[in-house]
């Protein structure tokens, strides 16, 4: 009986010191290590960044061209 009740004991320490800890730690590392930005995901995001600009100055010139040949098309429904 002795063997099982040592083995109980040394579960409970287990779960009750030794698992939050290891939790804690493992889940604590990999929630750093998702926080950062990953060299390919700058350069995602740099990329992005520059697709989003040249987008913005096609529509700010498409608007100019409308203003100008068709003015009344931003009162249109």
């Amino acid at each position: 009986m002795a063997f099982h009740e040592a083995l109980g004991v040394m579960g409970i320490l287990f779960a009750v010191i030794v698992a939050p800890i290891w939790l804690f730690l493992h889940y604590g590392s990999r929630w750093r290590q998702a926080k950062l930005l990953t060299t390919e995901s700058e350069k995602t995001l740099a990329e992005m960044a520059d697709i989003a600009d040249r987008m913005q100055s096609r529509i700010e010139n498409l608007e100019r061209l409308l203003d100008a040949t068709a003015p009344d098309w931003r009162k249109q429904p």
